[in-house]
């Protein structure tokens, strides 16, 4: 029972973030990470789908998660990175058009992913790409998940926006900082709720 109810919240993480990446942020090639960064590059020279990108770089990154955060980590990971790139594939076709400008859409969109991500966070888990080396970093140096995120993340971002438009280096970096600060504050909450739960037990 708690493995199913793991997979239903993990899947649930995967679909928002799927969701944000295919509605708010990729019309408007703004990439959400390192992983996303290459697809968005991809698709912007040689319009290979959104989906196909990010699945493919991601399953090759697994072999780290399976050296450093087990089978376990790199297993949920592999069903996450799916769940998020067939959501990709079901929103896609229906986003001909950006929602709305690309402010409203940045704003919007990042702070929806960062709450898919802070979710798989929260439970263990990872949405693949750089996200799999900040959990790896922040679980050896007990860094922060998100701000270690945001530095992986700024580094790769900055390549990509320079080789498509400079525009998207601002409006990614600003993405990242959003969306990573949210993922902070849903790994936050978890870690309040469990020291709660230690606190009466250590009482009662």
């Amino acid at each position: 029972m708690k493995l199913l109810n793991k997979g239903l919240i993990l899947g649930i993480a995967a679909m928002i973030q799927g969701f944000a990446m295919a509605t708010f942020l990729f019309p408007h090639f703004i990439p959400t990470g390192g992983a996303a960064s290459v697809a968005v590059l991809f698709n912007y020279v040689a319009a290979i789908p959104f989906d196909i990108s990010l699945w493919i770089l991601n399953a090759g990154l697994l072999f780290a998660a399976i050296k450093w955060l087990g089978k376990g980590t790199a297993i949920w990971t592999l069903y996450c990175v799916t769940v998020t790139a067939i959501t990709i594939r079901i929103f896609t076709p229906f986003i001909t058009n950006p929602i709305s400008n690309v402010i409203v859409d940045l704003l919007v969109g990042s702070f929806v992913f960062g709450v898919g991500i802070g979710i798989l966070f929260r439970m263990g888990a990872s949405s693949g790409g750089m996200d799999i080396l900040a959990l790896i970093i922040s679980k050896l140096k007990g860094y922060s998940p998100g701000k270690t995120l945001f530095a992986i993340n700024g580094t790769i971002l900055l390549t990509t926006g320079l080789m498509v438009d400079w525009k998207i280096i601002i409006y990614a970096i600003v993405g990242q900082f959003i969306s990573t600060r949210i993922l902070d504050l849903v790994c936050k909450v978890q870690l309040r709720k469990q020291q709660g739960r230690k606190t009466n037990a250590s009482t009662s």
